[in-house]
């Protein structure tokens, strides 16, 4: 794994037009050394499923503004898992409601980002959750 890209999905699930902290997170992905794709607005969870398998990714990375993720994210999931790609991590950042993240990572998501998180942060953990497979 270690010679091989980790390969990331970068998708704007739902009606949220706003995707300067998408692009500011694949960028840092790209420059981290992953191969990016980034899907753009308005994508909807089937979309996004099918972007994963098609692109062979090992990360989903999702940006919601709209308040949408708790009726998103588990359509996401359950549509890669139905996919065959159990191994496929997702990570979301935006606003999302502390009391909202417990229940995110409760159904699989790998990691929870808000406003002011170090793309640092979200590189490393996105490594580790791939290289070290948890």
């Amino acid at each position: 794994m270690s010679k091989k890209k980790i390969r990331v999905i970068v998708a704007k699930p739902g009606l949220d037009g706003h995707d300067r902290g998408a692009k500011v997170v694949a960028r840092a992905l790209r420059d981290a050394g992953m191969e990016v794709i980034y899907t753009g607005l308005r994508q909807t969870p089937e979309m996004v499923a099918e972007a994963a398998l098609q692109e062979d990714a090992h990360i989903v990375g999702l940006s919601i503004l709209s308040g949408a993720h708790m009726e998103l994210l588990p359509r996401i999931l359950e549509l890669i898992k139905a996919n065959g790609q159990d191994e496929v991590k997702v990570f979301v950042g935006g606003i999302i409601p502390d009391e909202d993240v417990p229940k995110l990572l409760e159904i699989g998501v790998a990691g929870v980002y808000g406003p002011g998180t170090k793309t640092e942060d979200i590189v490393n953990d996105m490594r580790e959750a791939v290289l070290d497979g948890s």
